[in-house]
């Protein structure tokens, strides 16, 4: 019996890896016969380059900018000429000293040094993996790393990462003279699991910006200014993105590398599922269980274990997912292709102790699966009934 295993992480508690290795341990503990491959995966935030790496891209280290400006140590995942360049682990919240939020002053100017450190080593098929930042800068930190000048009113430079969304007020003009050259020729993708636009009521500051430690003054502050910024960007390129969708991943970064660097979106599960392989390790699987730390509404707009299900789907192979916890109902969770969950928290109630020993819980859960209704045995219609599903 072949079994694939491919979750995301359980935010605050275990890594992709660790979590589909916990799994792993518990079916191959209640069926010691079977072939269980582990992939894990991620949506274009946090854990993308971790997920690269495991499907057999090289880790390149780096040191670049974090969201306030401080060195930090991060990493890119190489291929051949192909990279998978992340946000979140230069410049993103986790990056963020002490934990301190800044929505005013964070900027995406480290992410564009390590994408610019990928392609001074030759990659010429680029991943941006635009998820999980701190700064809403509208993409313009990242575009001066990459050697763009943002110019004030007086045609002087502003300064390396702008001052993050406060500083896009001051700008008056932006000059892409002297981007990075291999950009001409770089075939460049934005994974991202947002479809929202850079502006408006749906756009990066009025929906990312609370979750970012903007207050609603400050949340004004910042939807003006990537307002301005679209007026001076559209005004360098002759095209207006400010509603594309996408354009409002990663506080703008979408918006910038839409608009300035030809980027193509993509959803971020799709990307990182191609760069696995994920359709090929299918092939002869039985069950495939994908999860991640809340299963919610969220999870139905394109984040990884829906997207693990959808690919699943298309091979005619039943999901179960496994949880932190779960606000989704019974039709929901059938709708997004999935047969069944188990929820760590039915397990063990208490949230501290439940993240605390995620991983012990994660390889009860592995055993549970492998000796319930999907034993080999097993039908899918077993699979969706009530005992094994929450409602």
């Amino acid at each position: 019996m072949k079994i694939v295993v491919a979750p995301d992480k359980f935010k605050g508690s275990l890594t992709a890896s660790q979590a589909a290795a916990a799994i792993a341990a518990g079916l191959r503990a209640g069926l010691p016969g079977a072939d269980v491959v582990t992939i894990p995966v991620a949506d274009g935030g946090e854990g993308t380059v971790d997920a690269a790496v495991a499907a057999g891209f090289r880790r390149v280290p780096v040191t670049a900018r974090g969201p306030t400006g401080e060195p930090v140590r991060a990493s890119y995942a190489r291929r051949g000429d192909a990279a998978v360049v992340e946000l979140a682990c230069v410049c993103g919240l986790p990056r963020l000293p002490g934990g301190r939020r800044e929505p005013l002053a964070a900027s995406s100017f480290g992410a564009g040094e390590v994408l610019r450190a990928a392609l001074d080593a030759g990659a010429r098929r680029v991943v941006l993996a635009a998820g999980g930042s701190a700064s809403t800068d509208g993409g313009a930190g990242l575009l001066q790393a990459l050697g763009a000048r943002v110019l004030d009113k007086r045609g002087r430079p502003m300064g390396p990462a702008l001052g993050g969304g406060a500083a896009l007020h001051g700008a008056a003009s932006l000059d892409l003279a002297g981007l990075h050259p291999a950009l001409r020729s770089c075939s460049l993708v934005i994974a991202t699991d947002v479809a929202n636009p850079l502006t408006g009521p749906d756009g990066a500051a009025a929906v990312f910006g609370p979750q970012k430690g903007a207050s609603p003054a400050q949340v004004g502050e910042l939807a003006s200014g990537l307002s301005h910024w679209a007026e001076v960007v559209t005004a360098a390129t002759g095209t207006d993105w400010s509603r594309a969708p996408g354009a409002g991943a990663a506080g703008g970064v979408g918006f910038a590398a839409l608009a300035v660097l030809g980027a193509r979106r993509r959803p971020g599960i799709d990307v990182v599922l191609e760069l696995a392989g994920f359709d090929k390790a299918l092939a002869g699987a039985a069950l495939v269980i994908t999860g991640e730390g809340s299963l919610d509404a969220q999870s139905l707009a394109g984040k990884a274990p829906v997207g693990v299900a959808r690919a699943a789907a298309r091979a005619g192979i039943p999901v179960v997912a496994v949880a932190g916890r779960t606000t989704l109902t019974r039709r929901q969770l059938a709708v997004a292709g999935i047969a069944a969950i188990h929820t760590l928290s039915e397990l063990e109630p208490d949230p501290a102790r439940s993240s605390a020993e995620a991983g012990p819980l994660l390889a009860r859960v592995g055993r549970l699966i492998a000796c319930g209704p999907f034993a080999p045995t097993a039908t899918l219609r077993a699979a969706a009934s009530p005992r094994r599903s929450r409602s």
